[in-house]
């Protein structure tokens, strides 16, 4: 197994384990069309007790709170900001420009596009695909309406569900497994189907304490 790649500058906090075949610090490799941003990047910069494991790749840029697991085979991109007790499971990638709150719980194989905002306490289950552009790269006004879903605190998305562009998800909403979320979700809602409708609210039981 290849040792771990550490680039140079990287700020690792008291504690930081990074397995074999991890990559921390990665440069960005964009093709000539992309349309992210090419200006230098700081160092990536860990906090105290991450866990970055094997095979896993963080880029330049990026911000992980404390106790971050960025799982097996994993990707966090560059200028993405992340808190503190976050996971993000094995094989699943968040793109560039993205935050993600503390405590939020990404399984594996879930897709978080760029410029998205996960608040704090958010599930997302294996296989979610979130979305930025509703003209899948066409158009010049695409680059002024580019925007990820927004996902409240407390909330929870189900196993395969698609969230399109721009819609918000509200705190502690129900996405159930396989929705396709294309627009807001109200707060403590429970969505279901293609398109997602509302079908009841949440119980009482389900909801996290208050803050």
């Amino acid at each position: 197994m290849a040792a771990a790649d550490v680039a140079p500058g990287t700020v690792l906090g008291e504690g930081v384990v990074v397995h074999d075949g991890a990559i921390v610090g990665k440069q960005p490799v964009l093709s000539p069309r992309s349309t992210a941003s090419r200006e230098p990047l700081p160092p990536a910069e860990l906090g105290d007790g991450c866990v970055i494991a094997q095979g896993a790749t963080v880029f330049a840029g990026a911000k992980l709170g404390a106790r971050v697991l960025v799982g097996d085979g994993a990707c966090v991109r560059e200028r993405c900001v992340i808190g503190d007790d976050v996971v993000v499971g094995h094989g699943s990638l968040v793109e560039n420009d993205t935050a993600i709150g503390a405590r939020t719980k990404i399984q594996a194989l879930a897709y978080v596009t760029a410029y998205s905002t996960v608040e704090e306490d958010v599930f997302i289950a294996p296989c979610v695909v979130t979305t930025n552009d509703n003209y899948m790269g066409r158009t010049e006004k695409r680059h002024a309406e580019r925007r990820g879903p927004t996902i409240r605190r407390g909330a929870r998305i189900g196993g395969g569900a698609v969230l399109c562009p721009g819609i918000e998800v509200g705190e502690e909403a129900f996405v159930g497994a396989g929705a396709v979320v294309a627009k807001d979700v109200a707060p403590r809602t429970v969505v279901v189907g293609n398109p997602a409708r509302s079908i009841r609210a949440v119980p009482e039981d389900e909801l996290l304490p208050p803050t």
